[in-house]
């Protein structure tokens, strides 16, 4: 049993970023992370809707439950500098298999397939060009806490500054090759000469 202090995110995957264009011609950036649980679909589900298990691994806290269309809930975000508080409506609530609503603007869109004994979840997401790294890294933690509080080994939500004594730049920056992105915190470095 890993306890918080040894946790540690492996590689970057289960990522990739598709640019489309919205429709006033402007660039749409969706961010879609694969992971792959021991967990049946409905644990899952509950874990992305009941607001005392989000509490435990996503980086926003909300009033009321996500599993139902129509339901008008509080998302707040967690660990950001400034608090960020979105009134959102669930759009889609196909338990357990899809789920959608909006958080701070930006399209969330849950897909929950049985998989091998477990699920795979897939989340996909419109996310700023210059976030995208980012978000990526920031996810791969949360859903790595959430799959060690399905299987009763929970390790505690690692979300904002508190992701950086975690890994989190490492991911980042792997995240951000992978896409083909610079980062902010990594630019690259000049041509070296050998």
């Amino acid at each position: 049993m890993i306890d918080r202090e040894q946790y540690t995110p492996g590689p970057a995957s289960g990522a990739q970023v598709r640019k489309d264009r919205g429709q006033n011609g402007e660039e749409k950036w969706t961010l879609i992370l694969v992971r792959e649980l021991r967990h049946s679909p409905e644990k899952v589900w509950q874990a992305l809707t009941d607001p005392a298990h989000l509490r435990e691994w996503a980086p926003f806290d909300s009033d009321g439950n996500l599993g139902t269309v129509g339901n008008t809930v509080k998302l707040t975000t967690v660990g950001a500098p400034a608090l960020r508080i979105t009134e959102t409506t669930v759009t889609r609530a196909d338990a357990p298999e899809v789920l959608e609503y909006k958080w701070g603007g930006f399209d969330m869109r849950w897909e929950l397939e049985a998989w091998g004994g477990g699920t795979r979840l897939t989340l996909w997401t419109n996310i700023g060009h210059r976030f995208i790294a980012m978000g990526a890294a920031g996810w791969h933690i949360c859903f790595d806490v959430l799959d060690r509080l399905l299987a009763g080994q929970p390790i505690g939500r690692i979300v904002g500054p508190e992701a950086m004594k975690f890994g989190w730049q490492r991911l980042n920056a792997e995240y951000a090759r992978q896409f083909g992105f610079e980062t902010p915190d990594h630019p690259p470095h000049a041509a070296q000469k050998s």
